[in-house]
């Protein structure tokens, strides 16, 4: 389907932006040109996914489109146990309320912020253990999501095997610029924690993004389809969490899947009380449908090939600018480097906020911050910490724009590159205890 873009004027959109107290997430998705606020649950759905979803079955159990999704989900990922939940977090959710005690640590390569939230509301700490690599913007390594082995072995050593009641790693690694995991260190993983009796959890969001670049980044895997490759990196696992609003390519949806049958009943038992009765867990037969379409269809080597194409063609272009980004190209969005753009605004008057807000008032583009206000933290004394990285993340919606309208946004960027100078900080004003990006209020700094 096609819909025309609104481009209000600049007055307009710096008055919204006030309106707003600053925070993107609080526009109105009519005021915004190109929106790149999230690939989640944003891209266009195929012709066959739009034939499948008339043929969903609503009966309450065991329904036909039940079938076609335990068959696909399986197909892909060997699991015996599969529990589809309302979307991604809702697994999430789940697994921590059921596996997880307070006072346990949760390692992974990188956290996202619902799995990170889910995970400290039930007391646990969840610890962040990337390669090196995945802390440099500038590093061109091909698997810069990897999670650091030496770490792993420290962490387990450090807080005992009974304190981690599972580890994650995930694919592709979203808060590290959508950079890709190896074959070989997924192995590695499962290697070390099977020494321990740790189960291994897959965060799958963007698993058919992470197979592409194996297939075109990892040796020995390009006579693989890309289908094989994900069957052998879910055999590797004791679980996975989904968001199928990635890589199931459809408007809503996720799942839980698991080997131990012990886990399996847990999950349901809460699944139920929750989400819904186990064969449609808050979803509706056509969106099972949907999915059961959208899973095989990522991993269809000619759309990823193209969607690939996309990120590396605006991330050279604005390399070619001099502008600072994350290298090299992620699979799902391109990520500004928000503290080398706007050297000058320290890390708590956030950054990443401030080049948010530019990139709205400039042209009306959506984007978000992986910095700061989304992965700071408060230590013991209340001192709050900067995150690791200070990142803006313009994140590409499946099968929506086209170049033309990418050479836009790379038009605004550039202008805001330009007058970078002119920016300001910010401060936060009012927020919540979690998740306080989709919600808080700025104010720009004066100062």
């Amino acid at each position: 389907m096609t819909e025309p873009l609104r481009v209000i004027s600049q007055e307009e959109r710096i008055r919204k932006l006030n309106e707003a107290h600053n925070n993107v997430f609080l526009l109105d998705a009519e005021d915004i040109a190109i929106d790149l606020l999230t690939d989640s649950g944003t891209g266009a759905m195929s012709t066959e996914q739009w034939a499948a979803l008339m043929l969903g079955d609503e009966s309450y159990a065991g329904s036909r489109s039940w079938k076609k999704f335990e068959k696909t989900v399986g197909d892909i990922t060997g699991m015996e146990f599969i529990f589809p939940t309302h979307q991604g977090r809702a697994a999430e959710s789940l697994l921590a309320i059921t596996q997880v005690k307070p006072g346990d640590i949760i390692p992974n390569n990188n956290h996202f912020d619902t799995t990170r939230a889910n995970l400290l509301y039930v007391g646990a700490t969840p610890l962040d253990l990337v390669v090196d690599a995945g802390l440099d913007p500038d590093d061109e390594s091909p698997f810069k999501g990897n999670m650091d082995l030496a770490k792993l072995e420290s962490c387990i050593h450090e807080h005992g095997r009974e304190k981690i009641p599972f580890a994650m790693i995930t694919v592709t690694n979203n808060s590290g610029g959508g950079q890709p995991v190896s074959m070989a260190n997924v192995r590695e993983v499962k290697s070390i924690l099977k020494k321990y009796g740790i189960p291994l959890v897959i965060d799958a969001c963007r698993f058919a993004e992470n197979a592409y670049f194996i297939h075109e980044r990892e040796d020995g895997f390009q006579d693989k389809s890309l289908l094989e490759i994900a069957q052998e990196m879910f055999g590797l696992a004791d679980a996975a969490t989904m968001s199928l609003k990635k890589d199931g390519l459809s408007n809503i949806g996720g799942f839980f899947v698991c080997r131990d049958p012990h886990w399996a009943e847990s999950f349901q038992n809460m699944l139920i009380l929750r989400e819904g009765f186990p064969t449609y867990g808050g979803l509706a037969g056509r969106d099972l449908e949907v999915a059961a379409v959208g899973l095989r269809e990522a991993l269809d080597y000619p759309y990823q090939q193209y969607r690939h194409a996309t990120v590396e063609y605006v991330l050279n272009r604005l390399i070619d600018k001099n502008i600072p980004v994350m290298k090299p190209a992620g699979g799902h969005a391109v990520f500004l480097d928000a503290r080398r753009f706007l050297p000058h605004i320290p890390p708590m008057a956030y950054p990443g906020i401030s080049l948010v807000n530019a990139l709205y008032r400039a042209g009306g583009i959506r984007a978000v911050e992986l910095g700061s206000v989304m992965f700071g933290h408060i230590d013991e004394s209340g001192q709050e910490l900067p995150a690791t990285m200070e990142l803006v993340r313009l994140a590409f919606p499946r099968r929506v724009y086209t170049q033309s309208h990418f050479d836009y946004m790379l038009e605004v960027i550039d202008e805001v590159w330009q007058n970078r100078a002119l920016l300001k900080g910010y401060r936060i004003t009012r927020q919540p205890t979690f998740l306080r990006h989709f919600s808080c209020w700025f104010d720009e700094r004066t100062e």
